[in-house]
């Protein structure tokens, strides 16, 4: 299957390609996972829109996303006041010499390769190989913010899993384009605060090899459920599980079990 930008978030390309987003919600939950696969959607909540209309502005789509995403925009085609903040976000980045150069680039550049056996697809949202690098642009509610995850407290870059991210998106491009070494990946964030943050975050070798390592040992068991060799186990807690559970008797003592 040819990917383009009219496809590639197209259920047959999401049936047909692995991808970061899909490979960590089959880690989250796997019968959701399994139900996006045949159709069912989450909610676009407020932040993944703004994030949405920063993306479009910076890589001069804006125009081609007032007809894919109409809610973020007045009927006299102008951004709605709940995102107008978006603005102040965009000027923090052009302003800033090296968030603006780390932006510099071809932009949404479609990669697919085969990795550890199976065929995954990613977009780009800047690559420049001319700089040996490649760089995502993140919308974060606050650059330094920290969140307790598996017993430790850890950035957002590790709390949404962009070292996995990061690590995937550099090797698919190193294969796609049949270079002998990785790109250079680089998150540019901007903070949701009234007065935003941006930084740009870099990364070491050995954590994304430690990352790909981690994606090779989960992968067998994401395909398996995917093409339905193994069923899927509910998380209980999502909300694709909490629209289509049974409620069942359950000890006060255990209500904080897996929270």
């Amino acid at each position: 299957m040819k990917l383009t930008d009219e496809n590639y978030y197209s259920l047959e390309a999401n049936r047909h390609y692995m991808s970061v987003s899909q490979y960590k919600d089959f880690l989250k939950c796997e019968a959701a996972a399994m139900a996006k696969l045949d159709g069912w959607k989450e909610p676009t909540q407020d932040a993944l829109l703004l994030g949405t209309y920063v993306h479009s502005f910076l890589d001069g789509s804006t125009e081609r996303l007032k007809q894919t995403t109409p809610e973020l925009f007045t009927g006299k085609g102008e951004l709605k006041a709940a995102y107008k903040h978006a603005d102040v976000m965009i000027e923090t980045v052009l302003n800033d010499d090296l968030c603006k150069q780390m932006l510099t680039g071809e932009h949404e550049v479609i990669v697919t390769a085969p990795l550890f056996g199976v065929v995954w697809k990613a977009k780009l949202d800047v690559l420049a190989p001319d700089m040996d690098r490649l760089a995502d642009l993140k919308t974060v509610k606050s650059i330094r913010e920290k969140y307790w995850k598996d017993g430790s407290w850890v950035s957002f870059v590790e709390a949404y899993d962009y070292t996995t991210q990061m690590a995937i998106y550099s090797e698919l491009d190193r294969l796609h384009n049949k270079r002998f070494s990785r790109l250079e990946p680089f998150i540019v964030a901007v903070s949701k605060e009234e007065d935003p943050d941006k930084a740009v975050i870099c990364f070491d070798d050995h954590t994304l090899d430690t990352e790909l390592e981690k994606v090779s040992l989960n992968l067998p068991r994401v395909v398996a459920v995917k093409h339905g060799e193994e069923e899927a186990i509910r998380c209980e807690k999502c909300r694709y599980c909490r629209q289509t559970k049974k409620a069942g008797i359950v000890h006060y003592m255990n209500l904080l079990e897996g929270a």
